[in-house]
Formats: C-alpha cells, sequence, structure tokens
C-alpha cells in the first residue's frame, strides 16, 4: 500500500459533531442504507492538482464501510467525475472548490450495472453539474422493475451508454477503458467498467478489486459507534471508545462486509440474545438496545489476517462465489486488457485507497478463476460456508446458473 495515502485532508469533523443541514441527505429512503440521512463527506487528494477521492460511508446496521467517488483533472481542463456518491451540501462544497481551481464538471461515469449504492446518486449528482455528459456502462438494469435511466433521475438529453471501444469516447485522450459483462446472475445482469488514467499511470474500479486496512480508515472513523458496538464480545460488554477497541470492530466489520458470516463467529440463539439485551449496561438507539446476537471465538484476528495480508489487492468473496465463476473466461479475458496497461496504483470504490498494485499484481488477485483450490490463490474455505449455502440455495431455486468447470481454465 502507497506510504502517504493522505497528501491533503480537505475537511474532516470530530465524531462528535451533531447533525447538520450540511450533511443531510433528503433522498436516502430511496436506499435506506447507514447512516441514512446525515452523510458526512472527506475529501483527500492523491495526486497534487490531479486527482483526488471524496468519500462517504455505507452500510447495513452497523457493518460500515467507505464509499468512494473519483475526480480527475483532464489534460484539456475540467473534471471527470468516476462513481458519484452522495451530493450533500458538504460534498457539493468540496467540488465547487475543485471547480473554482480546475474549471467545470465535463463528464460523469456510472461504471457499474448492479452497483445500486453507485447508481442511486448518479441522477441527483448529474443536476447538480448541468454542463457535464454523464456516461454509464452498458445493460443497465434495475430492480424490481426493470426502469428507463431517465425514471431513475438521470437526464435524457445528456446521458450516453460507454462505446464499446474506449477511443470512440470523448474523453480518450486521457483515459482508456474495458467493459466486463454483462454476466448472468439470475435476479439480473452484472457489468463494470475499469477506467485507466494514462497521465497518471492510475487504475479505477468500481467493486471489481479491494484491499482491507488494518485500522479503519479515516471516513470511518467519523462514525464510532459501528466500530464500538463490533469491538464488544458479548452484549453485557461495555466498550471505551480507544484505538485498539476501534481496530477491533473495524476488523470484525470486515469480516462481517464480505463474509456476512465467517468461520469464527457464532450466532446466539433469539431468545438468548433478547434476555442478554435485557442486562446490557448500554441500550442506546446505536447500540440496538443492547442487542448483540453474535459470539467470536477467539481465532476470528487469522480470518481477519487471511483478509489483509499486508493490504494485498483480492476480489470480493461474494464476486468470487456468485457472479466472476458464472463467466470465468469472459473475465480473465477482461483481466488481461486491464494488465496491458501500465498502471501504478488502484484506487476501488470501497475500502482502502490507493493502493500500490502493478499489473501482474492485478492478475493475481483473478487466480481463483484459473486455480481454485490452492491454499495460495485463495481465502480461507471454511470462511465461504455461509456463500456456499446462499450459492446452492439460489441454483436449487433456480435462480443462480450453475458455474462452469474452472478447472479447466489456464
Amino acid at each position: 500500500m502507497e506510504e502517504n495515502q493522505v497528501s491533503q485532508t480537505h475537511h474532516q469533523q470530530p465524531t462528535n459533531q451533531p447533525r447538520s443541514r450540511d450533511w443531510s441527505w433528503p433522498l436516502w429512503p430511496l436506499l435506506p442504507l447507514y447512516p441514512y440521512g446525515q452523510r458526512q463527506t472527506l475529501c483527500r487528494e492523491i495526486l497534487p492538482n490531479t486527482l483526488w477521492v471524496l468519500e462517504q460511508v455505507q452500510g447495513i446496521l452497523a457493518v460500515i464501510v467507505p464509499i468512494r467517488m473519483t475526480v480527475i483533472k483532464l489534460t484539456q481542463g475540467g473534471l471527470l467525475v468516476y462513481a458519484p456518491i452522495a451530493p450533500t451540501r458538504e460534498c457539493l462544497r468540496l467540488m465547487q472548490g475543485l471547480v473554482a481551481a480546475h474549471g467545470p464538471v465535463k463528464y460523469i461515469i456510472l461504471p457499474t450495472t448492479s452497483g445500486l449504492e453507485h447508481k442511486v446518486f448518479v441522477g441527483s449528482f448529474g443536476r447538480r453539474f448541468p454542463q457535464a455528459q454523464i456516461y454509464v456502462s452498458p445493460h443497465q438494469w434495475s430492480f424490481p422493475l426493470n426502469l428507463p435511466l431517465s425514471w431513475l433521475g438521470l437526464p435524457s438529453d445528456r446521458t450516453h451508454v460507454l462505446p464499446p471501444d474506449s477511443q470512440e469516447a470523448p474523453f480518450n485522450q486521457d483515459f482508456s477503458y474495458a467493459i466486463l459483462g454483462s454476466i448472468d446472475f439470475g435476479l439480473g445482469s452484472f457489468a463494470e467498467v475499469a477506467f485507466f488514467h494514462v497521465p497518471s499511470c492510475t487504475l479505477l474500479l468500481t467493486d471489481l478489486g479491494v484491499s482491507v486496512p488494518e485500522f479503519p480508515p479515516p471516513i470511518v472513523q467519523q462514525y464510532p459507534a459501528p466500530l464500538l458496538y463490533h469491538a464488544k464480545d458479548h452484549a453485557l460488554d461495555s466498550v471505551e471508545d480507544t484505538e485498539a477497541n476501534r481496530r477491533k470492530g473495524w476488523q470484525r466489520i470486515a469480516l462481517f462486509a464480505f463474509y456476512f458470516q465467517p468461520s469464527a463467529l457464532e450466532v446466539v440463539p433469539f431468545g438468548q440474545s433478547l434476555r442478554d439485551a435485557r442486562k446490557a449496561p448500554v441500550k442506546s438507539r446505536q447500540n440496538y438496545f443492547g442487542w448483540f446476537p453474535f459470539c467470536w471465538r477467539s481465532d476470528w484476528p487469522a480470518s481477519f489476517e487471511a483478509l489483509h495480508q499486508g493490504g494485498r489487492l483480492f476480489v470480493a468473496p461474494i464476486l468470487q462465489k456468485l457472479i466472476l465463476n458464472r463467466a470465468p473466461e469472459a473475465t480473465l479475458n477482461w483481466v488481461q486488457q486491464v494488465a496491458s496497461w501500465n498502471f501504478e496504483r488502484v484506487i476501488p470504490c470501497h475500502l482502502a485507497a490507493p493502493i500500490a498494485v502493478n499489473p501482474p499484481q492485478f492478475q493475481q488477485a483473478f487466480n481463483f478463476l484459473k486455480r481454485p483450490n490452492l491454499p495460495e490463490t485463495s481465502l480461507p474455505k471454511s470462511d465461504f460456508a455461509c456463500l456456499e449455502r446462499i450459492e446452492a440455495r439460489l441454483i436449487q431455486q433456480g435462480i443462480l446458473p450453475s458455474t462452469p468447470h474452472l478447472n479447466s481454465l489456464d
């Protein structure tokens, strides 16, 4: 991982700030994810006068991770925005600072089809920058009703589908891109577009590559309650707000986020969890009124270390188990195309960024499609048990297609 990840912090609020109009996101009921209607934004300059990331958090219940958009200065002036986040007043003020210094937002990119947490913000963000042209990945869809993009808030007069060949895009002087998909996973299709910023040797990804930091990222530190909630070992614990407990809570959140139910986690029976909640020393709303239906085995740090591994790039287990293994050959062809670019760093939309990764290291992250049974190319099999049950059930119900034979790929 790059040594100097935070070269400049434009805005960072103390963790005990009250509710603020600057953080208000009134459209949160469209996708009711934590932190609902109050979203702080942190802006970091990654490359001076060239590349910035703006980050918020998003999650379900107390499992929260960063969600990130990347802003890049174009050679001819102006800005390109990859994967917008919620355009709160704070976010827009930070963007206007970049616009004043580097020119208007010219292009807004929606690089995925299945990521509702990215798609839900594009229309609202785009309307705040009426000069910008919006480009979306092919094969867009919505669930439960497959609605036109204009019904999802994207302005029809300036929304375009990315051309198959990146040289046909109006920003081809600065970017190449590679489109993966669409991959059928039953309820819909998966597609993602990786962007390569040629001048800075930077690869932009949405979900197809992440790195888990050992410590909670700065934007997650703004929301200590989820960190401390997951730092508990039992419902009866009272956890102090310390660096060690925040770190412990973050690492357990990462295991929840990737595995749903990692092998080191045991679920407390519902009746017992309610009885424990009545005895809990803290019964605040943020503490879910004392309800804590989990029990971690003492070996849980080993599962986290298998995820972390020094900050390496890897593919999220849910993508490994439920999506990419449905189209291994197409995925590996896409990987080969991306690896032909001379990138030095990767900026994904979640978890850590930037990540110091070169093309061979990027290819290695997808070795699970070539040699799925080798320990050095896969995450611990025991942690996949919950995802394997989900996969089997979806295949049995005819929702998810079966996988081809992966072992034949080389």
